[in-house]
């Protein structure tokens, strides 16, 4: 048998092979639920095979088809892009760097924990800043699979170096008659684990279409606001004064629009609900050029909607604000909240409804991170929503933090056995 046919081979075998033994295992404890905890000397050695581990107890949250399609994308791309799925229960005691030293290898580590995700990197492959965007650019993503490939989509046109050569032969001399009794061992297992993960991803997807549902009236009120604005503005392209920028302005406005509501028929879970916003975003946009192009007025910098609700249009400027309980930060608002603020009044503030009542959207839970990320993207939010309940959740230093002590931090290290990086 070829080295290649003998690698697709064991990849389609391995990984429920070790499923089916984990859950063996379980059962022979006599512990309800109770699993065989994976080393991290055997997650290290699996990384140096192959750049997706995902281990038997975290198999629900990420498919092996969709584990090998991801490892594909990373090993054709040629990168040192290492990605790790763990159960929420995995010890975090210096994860990062026990996984970095067991594997060897300078690259990017991204780790799927449970529901949470963080990722660190040697600092020949990408900087602390680098990641720190990465990270924060995929957070309040709570499907693991659009997480993961967002990730490494990303991870592949930032980082520096190369994939290590193991990935090409590693597997190759294993004995076929041991995988023939793997084989075996999949027939015993499989049921349990196939039981299990699909019990799993009903209650996940069931959590998701509830997360949708209540995103989807905020999200429709945005679009018909949005509607509204383009409605009061009654340009007519045929209008005395009208120009080719007016009309494509104009033009851009009326796709956004087009977009947003077609993007929200075809939304499936929360994270779909980005794109929505973010072509709300720039529909407002386009919106506020025609208005400055119709009145004379100077173009208008491209800035962040009003932080206090999106809906108020693109921000004028930062202005110094202060949360209740909170600290002090700076957040882009419209002119009508700068106003407010520099009487010493209180912003308009978005609120949604939660099971607590009317809240701000940053208080309302994780499931508006797609929803905000839309709107301000991945670069300033977190920023913006420190101290609040949904900051924690899309923060990336802060949310790995979350962790436990010690989670572990190899930022510049440079002790690898193989090299990834130039």
């Amino acid at each position: 048998m070829s080295g290649v046919r003998m690698h697709l081979l064991i990849r389609l075998l391995v990984a429920p092979v070790v499923a089916a033994l984990a859950v063996l295992m379980a059962g022979a404890s006599g512990a309800p639920g109770a699993q065989a905890q994976t080393d991290v000397s055997e997650i290290g050695a699996a990384l140096r095979e192959s750049p997706v581990y995902v281990d038997p107890a975290a198999s629900d949250l990420l498919s092996k088809s969709d584990a090998d399609a991801l490892a594909d994308k990373i090993e054709d791309a040629g990168e040192p892009v290492f990605v790790a799925v763990l159960p929420a229960g995995y010890p975090t005691a210096d994860l990062f760097q026990n996984l970095r030293t067991e594997t060897g290898i300078t690259g990017l580590y991204g780790i799927r924990l449970g529901d949470r995700f963080d990722a660190r990197a040697d600092s020949s492959v990408l900087s602390r800043q680098g990641v720190h965007n990465l990270v924060t650019a995929v957070q309040g993503a709570g499907d693991p699979k659009a997480q993961l490939n967002d990730f490494v989509d990303d991870a592949l046109r930032s980082v520096r170096g190369s994939a290590p050569s193991s990935w090409d032969s590693g597997g190759t001399s294993a004995p076929t008659g041991a995988l023939i009794t793997a084989g075996a061992v999949v027939v015993v297992g499989g049921a349990g684990v196939y039981a299990l993960s699909r019990r799993n991803r009903r209650r996940r997807e069931a959590e998701q279409r509830e997360s949708l549902e209540r995103l989807r009236v905020v999200v429709d009120e945005d679009i018909t606001a949005f509607g509204e604005e383009l409605d009061r503005l009654d340009f007519h392209p045929a209008e005395p004064g009208a120009d080719d920028a007016m009309r494509a302005d104009y033009e851009r406005a009326l796709d956004a629009y087009e977009q947003a509501k077609a993007y929200m028929a075809d939304a499936r879970k929360p994270e779909d609900v980005r794109a929505v916003t973010q072509a709300v975003e720039d529909g407002r946009f386009s919106l506020a050029q025609l208005a400055a192009r119709r009145e004379g007025r100077p173009l208008p910098e491209r800035r962040p909607p009003c932080f206090f609700d999106p809906r108020h249009g693109p921000s004028v400027a930062d202005a110094t604000w202060t949360p209740p309980g909170g600290t002090t930060r700076q957040v882009p608002v419209c002119a009508a909240d700068r106003a407010r603020l520099s009487d010493g009044r209180d912003p308009m503030i978005r609120e949604v409804d939660t099971e607590y009542g009317r809240r701000p959207y940053w208080d309302a839970g994780p499931a508006y991170g797609p929803w905000a990320g839309g709107y301000f993207g991945g670069g300033i939010l977190p920023g913006l929503l420190v101290g609040t309940m949904l900051g924690s959740m899309m923060a990336g230093p802060a949310y790995g933090a979350g962790y436990g002590t010690g989670y572990g931090d190899f930022q510049g290290y440079e002790g690898g056995d193989v090299s990834g990086g130039d």
